[in-house]
């Protein structure tokens, strides 16, 4: 049988480039929701912020990052997904994780980066999605900017239960944040999990949070609200997905696509 799902979202600020005292800090957090939850979701480039000085603040896969949050699933018994700035044979990406208590290992690099900041500029972009089976669920991991592009989303004959996307959305265009979430979850008849930071970054932006799940009808099920760090636990159950999809089946109907890189 399907277990339900215990997911956590880890609502905190991010202090400007400086791997060691976020690694602290959300080691911390983490240390909290031990036995409480199944997966605990970090928000993106939770190491630095989301900084464009990539020379300086990338991480190498086996540098400090991915080899400590495989020892926090390990030690408290949860997987972990969120974002860092990695470098990987020569480039830079803005990558995604999905890390198991039992070590096995996901990655996503993000599709889509924001170039009004200068991200397309700094960093490489990914073209592969990434599905994680976990715990009997499949879950596909995305980042920030990512939800605007719903054809990268398309769930296709239900390939997964549970979207989660960590991001760095600022307030200023929380609108946008609130309504794209909402809508990815109707469209894909799926569980979405939004993850934000909270605070002020390097260069004066405000994050204000709202980090925030919705079932495949478009219910919020939990709101960690405004401009608080705090977390927020809400459990998913496959069975009320799997039942729903069965009733109401608009995802057969689903046009035929294809993506060009």
């Amino acid at each position: 049988m399907t277990e339900d799902l215990r997911i956590s979202m880890i609502q905190s600020h991010i202090i400007w480039e400086d791997r060691e005292e976020n690694l602290g800090y959300y080691g911390e957090l983490l240390r909290r929701v031990s036995g409480r939850t199944d997966l605990a979701v970090l928000p993106e480039t939770f190491t630095t912020g989301f900084s464009m000085d990539v020379e300086k603040q990338a991480d190498t896969m086996d540098g400090r990052t991915v080899p400590t949050i495989k020892e926090w699933a390990k030690k408290y018994k949860l997987a972990v997904a969120g974002s860092f700035i990695a470098k990987d044979n020569g480039k830079f990406y803005n990558r995604a994780f999905f890390i198991t208590p039992e070590g096995e290992e996901y990655y996503y690099d993000k599709r889509h980066l924001f170039r009004m900041a200068g991200e397309d500029k700094h960093f490489s972009a990914g073209d592969k999605r990434l599905i994680v089976p976990y715990k009997g669920w499949n879950i596909c991991l995305q980042v920030c900017y990512d939800l605007r592009f719903p054809v990268w989303s398309r769930n296709v004959n239900n390939e997964y239960d549970l979207l989660i996307y960590v991001a760095n959305w600022p307030e200023a265009r929380k609108k946008a944040w609130k309504t794209l979430l909402h809508a990815r979850a109707i469209e894909n008849m799926a569980y979405v999990c939004g993850v934000n930071r909270v605070g002020v970054d390097g260069k004066g932006f405000l994050f204000r949070g709202d980090s925030m799940i919705y079932n495949a009808k478009g219910k919020k099920l939990a709101d960690a609200g405004k401009r608080e760090e705090i977390t927020r636990t809400c459990t998913l159950k496959k069975s009320e997905l799997d039942e729903f999809r069965a009733k109401f089946p608009a995802w057969k109907d689903a046009d035929g696509f294809s993506i060009d890189f």
